[in-house]
């Protein structure tokens, strides 16, 4: 694992993004190579904007617990420490993003669109009912039938497409060409990622001596959001399946590139080809994503629910996996504080 502490006001990066706030630092980092989507300028969200949604979600999103557990029962000398955010709206950390979208961006006559594994789309449409704006969620076929019934509980139209989340992504852009609509996209956009960062400056407040921060990672939003809170303050760790190894495949080639995805995680990791802000992120602090495996991941899960009765899905039992696994050990006398970043399923680990 390579990481390094970034620097806090080393906010934008060169790229491709047309959705961004005024409200950005200004500094420069090479690094991401263009993946077809275009060469001009984009920036990540920078501590102003981070603040901002932070204000803007006080009270509407939860301040989701942490619980401890004895690094002796990970075989760890660190102090470890879990953030619950399964406990989120919605069963995830998407519902952070989803609503500073839809709190910044201005009303569309035809609503809300976005493409999802299911976390995304549910939050989304939870998000969309609470501005008072229809939904409409493509989600591919090989997300689990819960998650797709749980977007529809918040009200939102689905729209079921064959294959994994490029394929909805692509759908959901098919549909949306002409009309009038919200995109809330499922990773790459400074909203989204700096309402995921959110919880980045909450984790920091609740465990104020935190050292390293492990987080799932399958476009990038939640590590990007995460790693530029705390930037100068805690060193964020992006864990992978596998199966699903975006990010990996990004830092090898030097920049975002498409990626075969599968396994236990997929429906919630399965990005395809990771995000141009987590690209980015990682490239500017010079970090390589670690690789858990779904047997590792599976073997997380049984942790949670057998230790601490927690019920992760995969995906949110990911970072964990590299705990266990042994992938990643902390040093003796470190706080580590690991994201359990969903819990939408009902497959009780045996």
């Amino acid at each position: 694992m390579s990481a390094e502490r970034a620097n806090p006001n080393d906010d934008t990066v060169n790229g491709t993004d047309d959705d961004v706030d005024d409200d950005v630092d200004d500094d420069t980092v090479n690094g991401v190579a263009d993946d077809g989507r275009g060469a001009d300028a984009f920036r990540l969200p920078g501590e102003r904007e981070l603040t901002a949604a932070a204000e803007r979600l006080r009270g509407q999103v939860r301040r989701t617990p942490v619980l401890e557990i004895g690094g002796a029962q990970l075989g760890v000398r660190a102090r470890v420490l879990v953030k619950l955010e399964l406990l989120q709206h919605t069963g995830s950390f998407k519902a952070r993003g989803a609503l500073n979208t839809l709190l910044v961006r201005p009303h569309a006559d035809d609503g809300v669109v976005a493409a999802s594994g299911g976390n995304h789309g549910a939050a989304v449409a939870w998000a969309a009912a609470r501005v008072g704006a229809p939904a409409r969620i493509f989600v591919p076929a090989t997300s689990p039938p819960v998650k797709a019934e749980r977007v529809r509980s918040y009200g939102a139209e689905v729209v079921v497409v064959d294959g994994y989340y490029p394929e909805a992504f692509a759908a959901a852009e098919r549909w949306s060409a002409g009309r009038s609509v919200v995109r809330v996209h499922a990773y790459d956009a400074p909203e989204v990622a700096a309402g995921q960062g959110t919880l980045g400056l909450e984790a920091a407040e609740q465990v104020p001596d935190v050292s390293t921060v492990l987080v799932s990672c399958g476009g990038g939003g939640l590590y990007a959001g995460t790693a530029l809170a705390l930037a100068g303050r805690a060193v964020v760790v992006p864990v992978e399946p596998e199966r699903c190894p975006s990010l990996s495949a990004a830092v090898a080639a030097g920049g975002p590139v498409p990626v075969e995805v599968g396994g236990v995680a997929a429906d919630s990791m399965g990005a395809g080809m990771v995000g141009r802000h987590g690209y980015a992120v990682a490239a500017r602090t010079h970090t390589s994503p670690l690789l858990v495996s779904d047997e590792a991941i599976a073997a997380a899960r049984a942790f949670l629910w057998e230790r601490c009765r927690v019920l992760a899905e995969p995906g949110g039992a990911t970072a964990l996996a590299a705990l266990t696994s042994g992938v990643f050990t902390p040093a003796a006398g470190q706080t580590v504080v690991v994201v359990v970043s969903g819990g939408n399923t009902t497959d009780v680990p045996t």
